[in-house]
């Protein structure tokens, strides 16, 4: 890459403190929720009567409940206010929630520890839409995806040492609560330093007025929202993921002590690995992604999710540890590397889900009311984590054992994840063209910046491949209209796919002159919607591996709507098993091998008015050269 990668902004001043800041809250919400529920899982009869089941289940729900009653307001605080500012007066708030927190532990109090976890409960829910605004506002639209990515990562290495130094101290004899209440105290401290040099971020709508009413507001936000078909369903994934991972993670105690057979290192060692994993996924999504918000990676995370939630519940049926044991101990038992490893791709899948998920709302949704999206997004978190933690409660109650709620989650994620491509088939469709130019293609893009992130233009294109749509889809930032010939919408696989991504099925004139008048009406309403479109002007596949001569329907199309004109060459997909040639199919397939090569050049745009179709034919051809 001729760019610097995702960890250059750890230097940077604009997205280091900001890091640390998040970083070090993620910290020390755990460290404290942690300690809190290993104490009451591995020692609850010194503090209540309530069985460990119900209150490690119950900590979680009360963490997030606040997200559904200040989340509105939050959103509107943080469009309405500098952001640097409002992180350090959160950052002041947290420091006053460690100071309860302390008295509760020193005293053995455990309703103040109860408070506490709400009042961090309002410190997140307030910090939440600062944390996924500020990011469009300081990076750049290619670093989002690979900023989003460190963010997360950091967030859960942050969460992972704060579990590990949390269940760690709270079980130290015989100071641990007290090293408990010091180590979240200073964690708050170091948070308000980082936050003091996070540069000054405009808020982007000062003069918004403040609805205090927080049920109004929360349904004015999601509606909002509602209206912008693929970033509410982005959120509703989102949610599901929080779900999910609330689901997951509440079990980890019981299970580690009741199934595991193991001490709180066990619980410390599925925390460990279940952080390492997801963190390990949101980095990979830069380079998977190419450095673009790719949301093929999200049915592929999805996919991982289901599978191996699935064989986790089969490898705890088969584990067969008993007596209690430390991690060491366990290592050596037979079964144990299988659970870990299933624990670590639940992870990094969950990256791959997460990560681009986060960047597609930031990118589509209204710059002006991005706080407010997100505080939407976090209501609706909040209702899906509550949702987790009550379903847990009832199904542990009706007696089924925590394994077997890891296989209904598992299945649950695979019947949501059907539903939620199902309605934005652009989900599939990336997922089909990243899994194309990931396993039997490598793809190099060339000028790909060229094809602009927003507004409408014709794309142009040589034509010689079954699969040239999808190769030239999954190098698109956005969504592509096609115009493909009517008869490959027939083909069983291809045609399912092609009407899956709307595109326009277009006839020669002498074959079906109806079709032909409605596609170019298709393709004008299309760019007056502000879409992409490609065509391939010269009508048919390549039968010799040369470019056919361009026909004259993009004047047409240009002359209704006047935008500007992409002309982009492919190389090396002449020869391939979907391309049209006197070859033996066999032959094709053995000739270019499993892994070939291919390139996608992108011309400078063409203004409407010098739109020719010998004069973008003559660029086409420039821009391939001699590799067909």
């Amino acid at each position: 890459m001729s760019q610097a990668n995702q960890f250059s902004l750890l230097s940077q001043r604009r997205f280091a403190p900001f890091f640390w800041t998040q970083f070090l809250g993620a910290f020390n919400d755990n460290l404290f929720k942690t300690a809190l529920m290993v104490i009451l899982a591995f020692d609850a009869l010194s503090w209540t009567t309530l069985s460990a089941s119900l209150v490690t289940n119950l900590i979680p729900g009360l963490f997030i409940l606040p997200y559904v009653v200040f989340s509105a307001t939050a959103g509107q605080f943080a469009d309405k206010f500098e952001k640097a500012g409002l992180a350090r007066f959160v950052k002041w708030l947290e420091l006053a929630i460690m100071g309860v927190a302390a008295i509760g532990w020193m005293s053995h109090t455990l309703w103040l520890l109860i408070a506490a976890v709400v009042g961090m409960g309002v410190h997140s829910t307030l910090f939440g839409p600062v944390k996924y605004a500020y990011l469009p506002q300081q990076l750049k639209p290619e670093e989002l995806i690979g900023g989003n990515g460190v963010i997360e990562m950091g967030t859960f290495v942050g969460i992972l040492l704060g579990e590990i130094l949390g269940a760690v101290l709270v079980v130290h004899k015989p100071y641990g609560v007290e090293l408990v209440a010091i180590g979240t105290i200073v964690s708050a401290v170091l948070g308000l330093v980082a936050a003091y040099r996070i540069p000054t971020t405009p808020a982007p709508e000062p003069g918004l007025k403040i609805n205090w009413n927080p049920l109004s507001e929360s349904i004015r936000n999601i509606g909002f929202s509602s209206k912008n078909r693929v970033v509410f369903l982005s959120i509703l994934g989102n949610s599901w993921f929080w779900f999910y991972g609330a689901l997951i993670l509440a079990q980890f105690p019981l299970y580690a002590k009741d199934y595991l057979h193991g001490d709180h290192s066990v619980f410390v060692m599925l925390l460990t690995v279940f952080s390492l994993g997801v963190g390990s996924g949101s980095l990979l999504c830069e380079r998977l992604s190419g450095r673009k918000v790719e949301i093929g990676l999200v049915p592929f995370g999805s996919i991982g999710l289901s599978l191996f939630g699935i064989d986790l519940y089969f490898a705890s049926l088969a584990h067969s540890g008993s007596g209690s044991m430390d991690a060491l101990a366990l290592l050596a038992q037979h079964g144990t590397i299988r659970i870990l490893f299933d624990v670590l791709m639940i992870g990094m899948f969950g990256g791959f889900f997460i990560v681009p998920l986060f960047a597609l709302i930031q990118t589509r949704c209204d710059p002006k009311h991005i706080s407010r999206t997100i505080a939407g997004m976090n209501i609706l978190n909040a209702l899906f984590m509550v949702a987790a933690a009550g379903l847990a409660i009832v199904l542990l109650g009706q007696g089924f054992s925590i394994p077997q709620l890891f296989l209904i989650t598992a299945i649950l994620n695979a019947v949501v994840a059907v539903y939620i491509f199902s309605l934005v088939p652009e989900f599939l469709m990336r997922f089909l063209a990243w899994m194309l130019i990931h396993t039997v293609h490598r793809v190099k893009c060339i000028d790909a910046e060229r094809i602009p992130d927003q507004g409408a233009a014709v794309l142009v294109c040589n034509h010689v491949s079954y699969v040239d749509a999808i190769v030239i889809g999954a190098a698109s930032p956005r969504p592509i209209r096609f115009v493909m010939d009517h008869r490959i919408f027939k083909l069983p696989l291809l045609g399912w796919i092609f009407r899956t991504a709307r595109a326009i099925p277009i006839a020669p004139a002498k074959e079906d002159p109806w079709l032909m008048e409605k596609a170019y009406v298709d393709i004008a309403q299309a760019l007056a919607e502000g879409d992409l479109v490609c065509i391939f002007p010269e009508g048919k596949l390549t039968s010799t591996g040369e470019i056919n001569e361009f026909r004259g329907g993009i004047a047409k199309i240009v002359a209704r709507t006047p935008v500007p004109v992409i002309p982009m060459a492919l190389r090396g997909l002449w020869g391939h098993l979907l391309s049209r040639g006197a070859e033996n199919v066999f032959e094709r397939t053995f000739r270019t091998g499993w892994r070939s090569r291919l390139a996608l050049a992108v011309g400078h745009p063409v203004a409407p008015h010098e739109v020719t179709p010998e004069g973008l034919q003559q660029q086409v051809q420039e821009l391939r050269g001699a590799w067909k």
